[in-house]
């Protein structure tokens, strides 16, 4: 990128083509990375507007960072470890097995064994950017198979390590473990142990004493400070950037300060990691591509076809179904950004020349390129019924209110009581629902809210208040009967189908309930009136005193034991309307065969 004003113009080119062509793309469903590859081919290598990809990707690699220091965030240190098994099991097979399999391929196609191994082992890792953007456009990264995934690429960064430190002694070929060669090992592990001492010890009390001044931009600069320190010191100990900001967001997972943090880091992360997949596209050198076209239109897709195939088998071997297995295999077949740094690495120390460095990284860049596709092209292979399942997972469940069945009134409620300050803790048992509630900041777990041992689970003996907004009569008497058996003490707030279903609820004690559509009803009755001439005044008077009369014809029906489907005669005066209407026609509060109902 140029120097000077220069360097604005190719900015706000930059920022023009990411607005244009990122919601472009998603509405066509190609997926905003592709439309930011593309906005980074246009610019570079086919206008030549922008001609240094390279520095570009250098910066934007920060969004690479910060989304690993979010995802950190969201993994306490206790669910870390029970992954272990995804991690330490399913990704290191992962690696040590694909990159086996393409080093053999590397040997007998092309390379040396000893530039056959970095070039093997570094296809073998797949791009955190892409895949965990791609899960997080589509929902998909809390799922079984988005936590396999997230596990896979986990255990890459941390490969990524080793593998930097093999390439000179593969160059000098040999492995003397000498005490020079192992001081960069030392300086890892010391580093590691100094970013863990100061997340236990240090940030908490930081940012702590940052919030009691009430300074945010501090706070944010603060955030930041964190994230990019913690990456610098792990690339400084030979680790990856991204390894340490993770890092550092695990160890912030428990603190008071995560929302904060993750609410400042947010906007920075999405803008740089467009900006990185806009990188990528400006450092493709069309020149070697059209060179070798044909080679690496055939290269590329064989390839990602057999890492997929392998990923497949492994996850069906580490316990994952079919439709998992295929998710996880078709969002993790391309080659990842470390290949960028692996493959520099080895031409710095003469293992691989320029040019093979240039082929590679033409292929890696064209894998990326083709993992939207990719993607697609899994869907064809599921079996059955495709629709995604979720896991009962309650980890930071419970609050003060418990929701039960995110429907349309629920998810109402739910506004108003985030907005009055309260927690609360949803349930549902529709993975679309949640997937979509998610992206709104519901905290919405997935689970089966007519089982006690799930709402146990999910905290339901902390609530003082339940809400209980299922659709289903028979459902939501089902939870109604349970919860008032297991917890007589508990404010139980309904959702009643009709009349007749009201009644119902009513005769047990301690339930709050509201037909579903009587408030909307009214709402729209004061409109007609208001479009039929009332004044405003008059039109609220009439549905205040409708309103009133229904709950007094509840109370009535309720001590007389009138129960008949939802329909009954009044058997009370009713009192003349305190607005007589200005049109002909029936007079509401008429004594006539009526009832107010959904």
């Amino acid at each position: 990128m140029a120097d000077g004003p220069n360097l604005f113009l190719d900015a706000v080119v930059l920022l023009g083509g990411a607005t244009i062509a990122a919601p472009l793309f998603k509405k066509i469903k190609l997926g905003t990375v592709l439309g930011y590859l593309a906005v980074g081919v246009v610019l570079g290598p086919v206008l030549n507007f922008i001609t240094q990809g390279k520095e570009v990707l250098h910066v934007a690699e920060l969004g690479v960072v910060l989304l690993l220091f979010i995802v950190g965030l969201e993994l306490k240190p206790s669910r870390l470890w029970e992954m272990r098994r995804e991690i330490f099991g399913l990704g290191a097979a992962q690696v040590v097995l694909s990159g086996i399999v393409l080093t053999l391929v590397a040997r007998y196609t092309y390379f040396s064994w000893n530039a056959a191994i970095v070039v093997g082992f570094g296809l073998a890792l797949s791009s955190t950017a892409f895949a965990l953007q791609l899960l997080e456009d589509s929902n998909e990264d809390r799922l079984p198979h988005g936590k396999k995934a997230f596990s896979i690429l986990l255990f890459q960064d941390l490969a990524i390590a080793p593998l930097l430190v093999a390439v000179p002694l593969l160059a000098a070929g040999n492995f003397d473990m000498s005490g020079d060669n192992l001081t960069p090992i030392a300086v890892a592990v010391g580093c590691l142990i100094a970013l863990l001492f100061a997340g236990r010890y240090v940030l908490n009390p930081l940012f702590g004493i940052i919030a009691d001044t009430g300074a945010r931009e501090a706070m944010i600069a603060a955030a930041l400070f964190i994230v990019i320190g913690a990456a610098m010191l792990m690339q400084y100990a030979g680790l990856s950037m991204a390894m340490g900001a993770f890092i550092a967001g695990v160890m912030l997972a428990e603190s008071s300060y995560r929302h904060e943090l993750e609410a400042d880091i947010e906007p920075f992360r999405g803008i740089l990691l467009g900006l990185f997949f806009v990188a990528v596209g400006l450092a493709v050198d069309l020149r070697i591509v059209w060179d070798n076209l044909v080679l690496i239109l055939g290269l590329v897709p064989a390839i990602m076809a057999l890492k997929a195939g392998l990923i497949y088998g492994l996850c069906r071997i580490f316990g994952s179904d079919h439709n998992d297995s295929i998710r996880v295999a078709f969002v993790l077949p391309q080659h990842g950004e470390f290949a960028f740094v692996l493959f520099s690495a080895a031409v710095g120390v003469s293992l691989l020349t320029p040019q093979e460095s240039s082929f590679l990284i033409a292929g890696v860049t064209l894998s990326m390129a083709f993992t939207p596709l990719s993607v697609k092209l899994g869907g064809l292979f599921l079996k059955g019924d495709a629709a995604e399942s979720m896991t009962e997972d309650f980890e930071g469940a419970g609050a003060e209110v418990m929701m039960i069945g995110f429907s349309r009134l629920g998810q109402i409620a739910a506004q108003a009581l985030l907005a009055g300050g309260c927690d609360v803790t949803v349930l549902d048992n529709s993975a679309e629902r949640i997937r979509q509630a998610r992206r709104f900041g519901f905290r919405i777990y997935f689970g089966d809210g007519t089982r006690l041992d799930v709402l146990r689970a999910a905290g339901v003996e902390r609530a003082r208040i339940i809400a209980v907004c299922t659709r289903e009569i028979h459902t939501t008497d089902h939870i109604v009967e349970m919860l008032s058996r297991e917890y007589p003490k508990a404010k139980l707030y309904v959702r009643s189908y009709d009349r007749g279903h009201a009644l119902e609820l009513l005769e047990r004690p301690g339930v709050w309930q509201i037909r579903e559509t009587f408030e909307s009803a009214l709402v729209m009755g004061r409109a007609l009136l208001e479009g039929a001439g009332l004044t405003r005044e008059e039109a609220a008077e009439i549905v205040k005193d409708v309103r009133h009369r229904d709950r007094e014809r509840l109370k009535m029906q309720l001590k007389d034991g009138l129960l008949a489907g939802g329909e009954m005669m009044h058997s009370a005066p009713v009192p003349e309307p305190l607005v007589q209407p200005r049109h002909t026609g029936t007079a509401i509060g008429d004594e006539t065969k009526h009832v107010l109902d959904d």
